[in-house]
């Protein structure tokens, strides 16, 4: 009888557990969307006022607005991230197929870049192989995951240094797929961090003085969108010597 007893208490623990657990995803949902309101409105107000709608800015005045609104964009973005997490968690995140060039999107994504690119002196460069058939996926998953990895790449690597993406096909276990690398010849990362990177709200440098800032999601996300195709993600990298994220879309054929 005690042993039965045990086990109804661990059973019952297991319960209570899954239950704040998804407590806990509901929260992280409904935080996200209701901040999401006043970020934005904040966000149109100071734009508002940068683009001289109310009257004109002195030049300190316009440097200050500036800060504003990157900053909102910046706590929005990751306000966004928490949300996509949640709906994740929650198995709540579908895809919808559509066929679209992957050439595009790089294309689209290096244009976002290029001032951030130039700031830091860094070189982007892109490839796509000719004749890469078009994808038939979800372009507003497949555009984030890119993003994500090239705007870790371009903040992990100093000045002077150079990032890539690549795009190519290739055939695996007799599936047709479509193989995306983006490479950077910044700090790297170890060995044993290799897992950690893609676990929930994890950060290589988690000291409170540490240089890059973020949720912790990005990679996680990522990795998410990527199973939801039916690809998978890796990376390859040593410490000093820059790293390499690969991922994968199986080429559905479009009906």
């Amino acid at each position: 009888m005690a042993l039965e007893a045990q086990l109804k208490q661990a059973l019952q623990h297991i319960a209570d557990l899954e239950a704040r657990d998804s407590l806990k995803t509901q929260f992280l949902a409904n935080i996200s969307h209701d901040l999401r309101t006043p970020l934005t409105a904040v966000i149109t107000h100071a734009e508002i006022l940068r683009d001289g709608i109310l009257g004109p800015l002195s030049e300190r005045q316009l440097e200050s607005i500036t800060g504003i609104i990157n900053g909102g964009r910046q706590l929005l973005d990751q306000v966004g991230e928490i949300l996509t997490y949640a709906r994740g968690a929650a198995n709540q995140l579908t895809i919808t197929r559509t066929s679209f060039s992957f050439a595009d999107v790089i294309a689209q994504l290096s244009a976002l870049n290029e001032s951030l690119v130039s700031k830091k002196g860094l070189t982007l460069a892109t490839e796509v192989q000719d004749g890469l058939a078009p994808l038939f996926a979800d372009r507003e998953k497949v555009s984030p995951i890119v993003g994500n990895l090239l705007g870790n790449a371009i903040d992990f690597t100093p000045q002077g240094g150079n990032v890539w993406v690549r795009a190519f096909g290739a055939l695996r276990n007799g599936v047709e797929e479509c193989v995306v690398e983006v490479g950077d010849t910044g700090i790297g990362i170890s060995a044993e961090h290799h897992d950690l990177v893609f676990r929930e709200f994890a950060q290589v440098d988690s000291s409170a003085s540490r240089q890059h800032h973020g949720t912790g999601l990005g990679l996680t996300i990522a990795r998410k969108l990527v199973e939801l195709h039916g690809g998978r993600i890796w990376l390859e990298s040593e410490l000093g010597q820059g790293s390499r994220f690969y991922f994968t879309i199986p080429y559905t054929v479009a009906p």
